[in-house]
């Protein structure tokens, strides 16, 4: 039973058919209400302003779960290939102050090179760029591919193509490429206050796993959480200048 609808229909003198006409509904759709069933958004607005009260008042429990989704996500795509090539190559060509890529190969950028040509771009104005790979050598590497049903040695081989892919790009000033060996739960490519959050799901390739765009904002928020993570990878990971090859690589 909803008492809280029920009481607002009696301070404003209104029977459920009232508000039935009034809403152009039928009847027994405004019983239902009153029995514990919770409309579609455009009722419970329109209700609302019938009754000249606060949603929350009629609906407190969905307007509490409204509340509790974060207001930094600005959209979820289903799958990072979901994800146009024009929103990847205008992420990075936005930039003003900061570029940060966390992932284990990223090919899929490092091949594109519309975004290869925006970071060298931001790069040469002042933006600071922060790449951070996994290295080829390390268990973890391995065991993604494994994960992915790839092949440990299709994972290494992927991450030497993209550094190969990358040293054009650490010529220009401002620009630091590291590796890292951590098991990597997401991957995350952030230009300035928007931030690209790739999840990982076991047996899933990165490319088939959802995307969340997140801006930053709330000092404790969901962005945060990522932002930290990344800093606590970027400190413990190991310095890639061109010249040196990466650990393990047999060439």
């Amino acid at each position: 039973m909803n008492q809280h609808l029920r009481y607002a229909l009696a301070n404003a003198r209104l029977h459920a058919t009232d508000l039935a006409a009034r809403l152009a509904v039928d009847p027994k759709t405004v019983e239902r209400w009153l029995q514990g069933r919770v409309p579609y958004p455009r009722h419970r607005w329109a209700v609302a302003d019938v009754l000249k009260v606060d949603e929350a008042d009629l609906w407190p429990e969905v307007a509490g779960y409204r509340r509790t989704i974060s207001s930094e996500i600005q959209a979820v795509y289903p799958h990072r290939h979901a994800v146009p090539q024009a929103v990847w190559q205008q992420h990075f060509a936005n930039a003003a102050r900061e570029i940060d890529i966390l992932a284990y190969s990223g090919l899929f950028l490092a091949e594109d090179t519309g975004v290869m040509l925006a970071m060298a771009q931001r790069a040469r104005a002042g933006v600071k760029v922060r790449v951070l790979l996994g290295n080829p050598g390390s268990p973890e590497v391995a065991a993604r591919g494994v994960d992915e049903h790839i092949g440990s040695d299709v994972m290494a081989a992927r991450i030497r193509n993209a550094l190969a892919l990358y040293r054009p790009l650490q010529d220009a000033p401002g620009v630091e490429v590291r590796l890292h060996s951590t098991v990597l739960y997401n991957s995350m490519y952030r230009a300035d206050d928007q931030i690209l959050v790739n999840t990982h799901a076991y047996g899933i390739t990165a490319a088939q796993a959802p995307v969340t765009h997140l801006q930053t904002g709330e000092e404790n928020g969901t962005a945060a959480v990522y932002l930290t993570s990344f800093e606590r990878v970027w400190s413990s990971a190991t310095p890639y200048p061109s010249k040196i090859k990466p650990i393990n690589d047999p060439r």
